[in-house]
């Protein structure tokens, strides 16, 4: 691997980690505002993602200008869906407009149709007894088919 294929697959990184960022911001103003606990989270996925808060600011003051991207593994579209699930639960009041974009982002990143409500409930319940994303992807996955 020569050095332009290390640099696109960072810009490739780092253009899906924004793309996660977008959705999050999306999720938390779906309500109408973004609250303390949402602005929190948001920062803390940002760190995690290697995105500068000046990054995160611009991102929220110009939201269109980052694209959507489907996460490239099943466990990150996994990950990224748990951390949609915990922006839509973490002020402890979920709105119809949080719920159906999670229910998009699901059908985006290829979970079945027929099997989105549920996992989305069992994420919650999970995030609610602070059982992290991956212990949750595993019951998830052993409880339910959830890729087509």
């Amino acid at each position: 691997m020569n050095i332009n294929e290390v640099i696109d697959l960072f810009k490739m990184g780092k253009a899906t980690a924004k793309s996660h960022m977008r959705n999050l911001i999306e999720i938390a103003a779906a309500d109408g505002g973004l609250g303390i606990e949402e602005q929190r989270l948001l920062n803390y996925a940002a760190q995690r993602n290697n995105i500068l808060l000046s990054e995160l600011q611009e991102m929220q003051r110009n939201l269109a200008e980052v694209r959507f991207q489907v996460p490239a593994s099943d466990r990150e579209k996994f990950h990224q869906m748990y951390d949609l699930v915990h922006m839509m639960s973490v002020d402890k009041n979920i709105h119809a407009e949080e719920q159906r974009l999670c229910e998009i982002f699901a059908i985006k990143f290829g979970f079945r149709k027929e099997i989105i409500r549920e996992m989305i409930d069992l994420i919650r319940e999970n995030i609610e007894k602070w059982i992290g994303p991956e212990e949750t992807m595993r019951t998830v996955v052993a409880k339910m088919k959830v890729f087509d």
